[in-house]
């Protein structure tokens, strides 16, 4: 019987870190109709995905930790009702107001499903094979963002009441997780220390100090696409690449996030600052290729170009992560990675603001060209001053 319960606890928390990304992404396609029809600017889209990344910051590092003290079950239905409000929020969007409260709450909700449930995917897995768990946490948030976008991109495009029923059927997805979660076995004693847990704890214990601020570029070029996307996809398949359709909206988004889930296990034979220079070329080259598609409206170029992109983040990316967990103890890598992600978000909320002020007197073309100096200096950054970690030395707290 235990068996069975430890067996289902992996399920479902697995079917609900998916879904919990896959909820995330279900108002995307929606962007241009909200754009159109309500009269939000590009600005105002802009502005969600800040708050989205503000929120997911913000949750990593003060609400990371918490499930360690409340228990994985709480934590995740904690999740759950953050992205029920948010839904509840986006029944009715008149305004940028709903819009971007949801969004914020909804980069919470996915903030701490990145540590709590992920956590509770790992304290259930099986032992064998002993690299589940790992390709689950970290593939997770790219195709639960690529699923609930595809659905809700088909559901506003072919189905009935289009602005409405894509968050419906994803709060009945959240119900039936919240029921599979609340019959599995919980993985954590409740124990003390909950307020002292909520101090955002940054570390970087690596003892070349110069292999952050190199990875910080690639994070930061890599992520602020991707923050691009999210805000601007419905857009430019409507305004770029001529389609109104909600489908395509999706894929346009889709087409840089999935692809990146593969760019990693491609670079895993090479060392780290070789990961960082070819994905930076081929990053760089790709957005170069991308910003063409734009120019002369060819949407399956643009695909193309997009998907090669996206890989070629996830090559840069793992180089980069890699490089800073090199001799980096079990002990000290929730602080790493708290600043791994902090920066990663952080560099896609400061372009994505930038990019909501200068919206107001440049195209949406003109915007998606600074992306594209913002990866070619990067390149040249990576190509310059890429190098290997070093044997670690004594762990320093930043």
């Amino acid at each position: 019987m235990q068996k069975s319960k430890y067996s289902l606890g992996f399920i479902a928390s697995t079917i609900s870190l998916l879904m919990a990304f896959a909820v995330s992404a279900t108002p995307i396609p929606l962007y241009d109709i909200y754009r159109r029809a309500d009269g939000l600017t590009y600005s105002d889209l802009s502005l969600t995905a800040v708050v989205y990344f503000v929120g997911a910051v913000t949750a990593l590092l003060v609400f990371g930790r918490i499930s360690d003290h409340l228990g994985r079950k709480p934590a995740t239905f904690l999740v759950f009702g953050l992205e029920a409000a948010a839904c509840i929020l986006l029944l009715d969007v008149t305004s940028a107001l709903p819009l971007i409260a949801g969004r914020f709450l909804l980069g919470l909700a996915c903030g701490m499903a990145s540590s709590s449930i992920a956590s509770y995917v790992a304290d259930s897995a099986p032992l064998s094979p002993a690299w589940l768990s790992a390709v689950i946490i970290g593939n997770s948030p790219m195709v639960g963002l690529t699923f609930g976008a595809l659905t809700s991109g088909a559901l506003v495009q072919y189905g009935p009441s289009p602005r409405t029923l894509c968050y419906l059927v994803v709060l009945v997805g959240l119900a039936v997780c919240a029921v599979l979660i609340a019959f599995s076995r919980e993985t954590v004693r409740r124990s003390p220390g909950l307020l002292k847990s909520l101090r955002p704890v940054f570390s970087l214990p690596q003892a070349d100090k110069r292999l952050y601020p190199v990875a910080a570029c690639t994070f930061v070029a890599t992520w602020a696409l991707g923050g691009f996307f999210q805000a601007y996809a419905p857009s430019i398949a409507a305004n770029q690449l001529g389609s109104l359709d909600t489908f395509t909206a999706a894929l346009v988004f889709s087409s840089f996030l999935l692809p990146s889930a593969i760019g990693g296990p491609l670079t895993a034979h090479i060392s780290p600052a070789s990961a960082q220079r070819v994905g930076m070329i081929i990053f760089t080259l790709a957005v170069m290729a991308v910003l063409y598609s734009l120019k002369t409206s060819m949407l399956s170029v643009f695909l193309l170009m997009s998907a090669i992109a996206g890989a070629a983040q996830g090559a840069v990316v793992t180089g980069s992560i890699r490089s800073l967990l090199t001799g980096v103890s079990q002990k000290e890598r929730a602080g790493v990675l708290s600043l791994i992600y902090a920066t990663s978000y952080t560099g896609a909320a400061v372009p994505s603001f930038i990019a909501g002020q200068l919206s107001h007197f440049m195209t949406l073309f003109q915007l998606a060209v600074c992306y594209g100096f913002l990866a070619l200096a990067a390149c040249i950054i990576i190509l310059l001053f890429a190098r290997n970690p070093e044997p670690v030395g004594v762990p320093e707290t930043v």
